[in-house]
């Protein structure tokens, strides 16, 4: 320990002696505090190269009755290498305090509050005192009284507790705050002890537990507390020391590898980043006693100025969501969501619904207003919006995609199939339409038929939602894992629920649009083919997850040859026939052209749909590339190739993909495919993991990273992930580089 003093007193005096103009703290951090009308205004003048901490700031007053919440700024993330993400102030802060109803004319107002300069050294917390004049501004009441006395009580009870705990200046070494230990009690039994000092807890919900050489029982965790965290809420936390016996059976070796990942946090408002200790026991005999550990006093802190080195590195999109949840701006983390929803809806994740909620609209009997359109257009995104609201805090809070239970080949074949009948009633072969004793029971309720339709609506934007889309874009899962780290359900499903009515914008505007469509004559019969084709592209989108490459393009080219023949592109246009029937039949030809060149590639045997020419004359194609995969399945798996890369300094890609991830299909065709990504990829080590079956293996190598669900790519360098270069999400070939340079 005097050692571990030394060396911070050399590296402070140092960083001192280099600049000779660090400025005192009332120079570097000038504080005010005054009463303008109903509120106290905290005031802070930041000097340039300097920066205050929003989780530091603490206000106090012995009349707290009289003192309302708080409003700070928004801050700005710091993600700072020991401490993990903190909010910073820079230049000049206010913060006021409303000012309660209440008979003291005085105020006594006590802020303790702690900043650091660029350079990498922070200050003391420095505390500040002032008495402030308020309005006295109501008699007091019996109300009143008890009130006070409960306010007094309460202020008594924390007071004891603050002289139990008092609160050093600095925070220690997590090895020393969370002091850790393992060792074999006997044959079968490892125990793990925590000895967490009086300052500091650890969070119960972020324990993980593994061994290798061996399998462990059912491990009974000690009691654990709840605690108010002025963070995350009510959480359960343990404090003192912690003392873990873990049975083991099935022991393959004499030595087992045990691993442990815990967090926690000090009192004084820091959280340290997870943090991960593995180590190697050799078992006894069984005739061989191990004396247990005994846990050991705790390390006395000492108060000393500790140089901080703060982290600017950049966040990967997905952690920068994550990190505008964690701000006090409801109004501005609800307005970028539906932002977010804005843009993704330019996606595959929402194309599809397209045609759905079209087709639904124009096979309407009646006449269809443009009211009832909007209404049913509005019903559908609700469901829609709903649905990815339930199932992304669920996902937030058991850490597993729900939307990947439903694409199943059973599922995806029967809706599929749903599609296909839809479509055929939009060419007119029959009606779909509820029995009729239950139509008979809907008008008996509601004398109308509308409401049905509206309960139909919102079904197909409920599945719509969960089948069609399964897309994971960096919103959603910056959004999960603030749900799943914080618990705050209420604002990350609020947030989802506001992204998905931006990605649903363009779902009501084009159905209303539908609406001003003539409904009568030869017109709406086209429109009807039209949609009805659309509806067949849907179901041949979702079998896309399931079928062979090669099928796929059977059933395109098919979709696109037979279907302008059924809609009668080869039918002699009349003399009257208006501009836009023959516009009509020229699409209707391009389409035909475009079918019969994919019939083409059937023929070769496979290509490029999206490039049916590529293989005639001069267009013959290149070689084809592609980067080369080494498969992964397991964290075992994934652990051996880091552990070997790391010797050879190499880096190390890891891909995730299922068949059923559309996105994953566009970056193997784009990205992995494309001749500089597989040049660049040259001396890189390429992992994917095929997480298509979803099975228990498959969740744990996701949940390891946080992974919501493919398409997600991973940069390691000496066996650590760079986490500011992950890809959540869709990129291109251009994009990919840049990260892939970035990771290296």
């Amino acid at each position: 320990m005097k050692r571990l003093l030394l060396s911070l007193f050399l590296l402070f005096s140092m960083v001192t002696q280099a600049n000779t103009e660090l400025l005192p703290a009332d120079e570097a951090f000038a504080f005010k505090a005054k009463v303008v009308g109903d509120e106290i205004l905290l005031d802070w003048k930041v000097a340039d190269g300097y920066y205050l901490y929003k989780e530091k700031i603490k206000i106090s007053s012995d009349h707290s009755s009289r003192l309302g919440k708080a409003k700070f700024p928004t801050a700005k993330i710091k993600d700072d290498e020991f401490f993990g993400k903190i909010g910073i102030y820079r230049h000049s802060v206010a913060v006021p305090v409303p000012v309660l109803e209440g008979d003291t004319q005085f105020v006594v107002l006590n802020v303790v509050f702690q900043g650091c300069a660029d350079v990498g050294v922070c200050y003391p917390p420095i505390t500040k005192s002032v008495t402030l004049k308020v309005q006295n501004n109501r008699k007091k009441s019996l109300v009143d009284g008890a009130f006070n006395m409960f306010s007094k009580a309460k202020s008594t009870m924390q007071s004891i507790v603050q002289k139990k705990v008092k609160i050093s200046d600095e925070p220690l070494p997590a090895d020393e705050a969370f002091a850790y230990s393992v060792e074999a009690i006997d044959a079968t039994t490892l125990r793990a002890i925590w000895q967490v000092h009086p300052e500091y807890y650890l969070y119960r919900d972020k324990f993980f537990i593994d061994v290798k050489g061996a399998e462990f029982g059912e491990i009974d965790f000690p009691k654990w507390e709840i605690k108010d965290d002025p963070l995350f809420g009510k959480v359960e936390v343990y404090k003192g020391n912690l003392v873990v016996d873990i049975p083991l059976k099935n022991i393959q070796t004499n030595k087992v590898t045990f691993s442990a990942k815990y967090q926690g946090c000090w009192l004084g408002g820091i959280c340290y980043p997870p943090i991960e200790k593995i180590t190697t026991i050799t078992m006894p005999k069984v005739s061989e006693v191990v004396k247990p550990i005994q846990p050991q006093a705790p390390v006395k802190l000492q108060s000393i100025v500790t140089p901080v080195v703060v982290n600017d590195a950049p966040l990967n999109e997905a952690d920068q969501i994550t990190a505008l949840l964690q701000q006090d701006n409801l109004l501005l983390v609800l307005v970028s969501f539906f932002g977010f929803g804005l843009l993704l809806s330019l996606t595959p994740c929402v194309f599809p619904m397209i045609p759905i909620l079209s087709g639904i609209i124009v096979g309407q009997k009646g006449t269809m207003t443009t009211k009832r359109a909007l209404v049913m257009s509005i019903v559908f995104v609700l469901a829609m919006s709903v649905t990815y609201s339930i199932a992304g805090v669920l996902a937030g809070y058991f850490g597993e995609n729900l939307q990947v239970l439903l694409q199943t080949p059973v599922v995806l074949m029967v809706f599929s199939a749903i599609f296909v009948a839809l479509a055929f009633s939009m060419f007119g072969y029959y009606d779909i339409q509820l029995p009729s004793a239950l139509q008979s029971k809907i008008t008996s309720i509601s004398n109308k038929q509308e409401g049905g339709n509206l309960i139909g609506v919102a079904i197909m934007g409920f599945l719509s939602a969960l089948i069609v889309g399964p897309c994971v874009a960096p919103p959603l899962a910056g959004a999960l894992i603030y749900i799943g780290q914080t618990g705050d359900a209420l604002l990350g499903g609020l947030s989802l629920f506001v992204m998905s009515l931006g990605m649903g914008v363009p779902l009501i505007a084009i159905g209303a649009g539908v609406s001003k469509l003539p409904k009568a004559g030869g017109w709406m019969d086209n429109v009807k083919y039209v949609f009805g084709i659309m509806m067949l592209g849907v179901a041949i989108y979702l079998l896309d997850r399931i079928i062979s490459p090669f099928v796929s393009l059977i059933l395109w080219a098919l979709l696109f040859t037979l279907s302008p023949i059924a809609m009668g592109v080869f039918q002699k246009l009349g003399d009257t026939a208006s501009a836009f029937h023959r516009l009509f039949k020229g699409i209707g030809l391009l389409m035909l052209i475009y079918g019969l060149l994919l019939g083409g590639l059937v023929a070769r045997g496979g290509g490029d749909m999206l490039a049916p020419l590529s293989g005639y004359g001069a267009n013959a194609p290149a070689e084809k590339v592609h980067v080369v995969f080494d498969k992964v399945k397991s964290n075992a798996d994934l652990d051996r190739i880091l552990a070997k890369a790391q010797g050879n300094n190499q880096i190390v890609m890891l891909d995730f993909y299922a068949d059923w991830c559309i996105s994953c299909k566009e970056i193997e065709r784009f990205v992995f495919s494309n001749a500089e990504v597989v040049k660049q990829m040259k001396n890189v080590i390429a992992l994917q993991a095929d997480v298509t079956k979803n099975d228990a293996t498959d969740k744990a190598l996701m949940k390891r990273f946080d992974i919501i669900g493919p398409p997600g790519i991973l940069f390691f360098k000496n066996a650590v992930e760079n986490r500011s270069q992950r890809i959540v999400g869709e990129i291109n070939a251009q994009d990919f580089i840049k990260h892939l340079n970035s990771a290296k």
